[in-house]
């Protein structure tokens, strides 16, 4: 028999109704309060960095390979890849899916205003499925190899607000060459990514209208967009595919194309760890003082404990086991608060927010359960370790004073 972990469970069981069961409560309760906030904080931090990460591969790629040049990014080099480098991409790991893409700068007319864009083209390579997500009206566009001028675009949300256009209306456009050309497109579809630096530019339409625009060949782009299946392995990957590019070509890594938002979602990583240690500090804190009140009330039973022969051991072992419980309580709780809460949010997006602020419609769950499960654990061992500092005090106790005192 475990006799600390008996006399534990005694002493509890004999607590009900007295002062130290309502300590035991509020231990329980800060532990509780402690751990769900934890959790629910890492899965909507979770959850704001993945969406806002995948809105920008969603629309850029993971991987970008484009001409080495200097020149703007707007007035692309035309690249080709083809051949046995075209069957070494394919071939590639680190590859899931790549699509070409060109752009070209322009103006909207519409309603005696003018707007400016950037049109972006896409062939039958574009990753509908992926973007499916963010289309909010009309449809996907068709790609008809046959069709010399193909007149379908779609708009993001904000620029056919502005310019008062719906599915299905006509806009005309004027790119900036020398002589300037004029195109007339109808609306296909309507997106948002909720990103201002997509959704204020950004009009999506067949590659042929850049390649005719730019007199290049028909096996011409501006540059593809590459999908990688393990965006932890983002680096390693962008070197393999580096490595099957013609010197004249190059890659670059989309977290350091937009670095700044990057950068901010960091940031955003280095606050919550600081509220995490705050919540830790203060539940070892509360851990702590009850603890150190529980041994002061029992003082008289270890100084009957002490006279009996009991080791300073034994009787540290008693309170340990006592706090442990309380933790491992708080812990249960703490978890099925946090969890119900994302799940509920995840399910029905009870909280809502304003996309043009925060990017998004409702507040973001992410279920990664190696964190979740790495909280509970360094909760479990800091607090754990933190117990052994109260229950020091013991071997200080005089067998005689503790039981006058009584």
């Amino acid at each position: 028999m475990n006799l600390p972990y008996f006399i534990s469970k005694r002493i509890n069981a004999s607590d009900k109704g007295s002062f130290s069961s309502i300590i035991h409560k509020i231990a329980i309760a800060s532990v509780a309060l402690g751990i769900a906030i934890m959790l629910v904080s890492f899965q909507i931090l979770g959850g704001f960095q993945n969406s806002i990460k995948d809105k920008i591969f969603s629309f850029s790629g993971h991987i970008q390979i484009k001409a080495f040049t200097f020149s703007s990014e707007y007035e692309q080099t035309p690249i080709v890849i083809e051949g046995e480098r075209m069957e070494m991409l394919q071939d590639d790991p680190h590859v899931k899916h790549f699509q070409e893409f060109a752009f070209k700068p322009g103006l909207i007319s519409q309603n005696e205003e003018v707007f400016g864009m950037l049109f972006k083209g896409v062939s039958q390579s574009f990753d509908t499925i992926r973007f499916a997500d963010y289309l909010v009206e009309g449809s996907m566009l068709t790609f008809d190899e046959e069709e010399a001028y193909p007149n379908e675009i779609l708009l993001s949300e904000r620029m056919a607000r502005q310019m008062q256009v719906e599915v299905g209306d006509r806009i005309v456009s004027y790119f900036i060459m020398d002589p300037p050309r004029t195109r007339s497109f109808f609306v296909k579809g309507i997106f948002s990514s909720g990103l201002e630096d997509f959704d204020e530019q950004i009009v999506i339409g067949d590659i042929k209208v850049v390649r005719t625009l730019n007199g290049w060949e028909d096996n011409e782009v501006g540059g593809y967009e590459v999908f990688i299946n393990d965006l932890d392995k983002l680096e390693e990957a962008d070197d393999s595919i580096l490595q099957r590019l013609s010197v004249n070509q190059t890659t670059e890594r989309v977290d350091q194309k937009f670095v700044q938002v990057f950068d901010w979602l960091n940031l955003l990583s280095q606050n919550v760890f600081i509220l995490i240690g705050l919540i830790l500090f203060v539940a070892c804190f509360n851990m702590v003082s009850v603890l150190f009140i529980l041994i002061m009330e029992r003082r008289p039973m270890i100084g009957s404990f002490k006279a009996l022969g009991a080791t300073d051991k034994l009787i540290r072992s008693i309170f340990t086991y006592n706090g442990v419980r309380l933790v491992v309580r708080g812990l249960i709780i703490g978890n099925v608060i946090g969890l119900v809460f994302g799940f509920l949010q995840y399910q029905f997006k009870l909280i809502p927010l304003d996309p043009a602020t925060y990017y998004m419609s409702h507040v973001p769950i992410d279920w990664n359960w190696f964190r979740i499960l790495g909280i509970n654990a360094l909760t479990f061992l800091l607090v754990g370790v933190v117990l052994l500092l109260p229950t020091a005090i013991i071997s200080r106790i005089s067998p005689v004073k503790a039981i006058r005192f009584d």
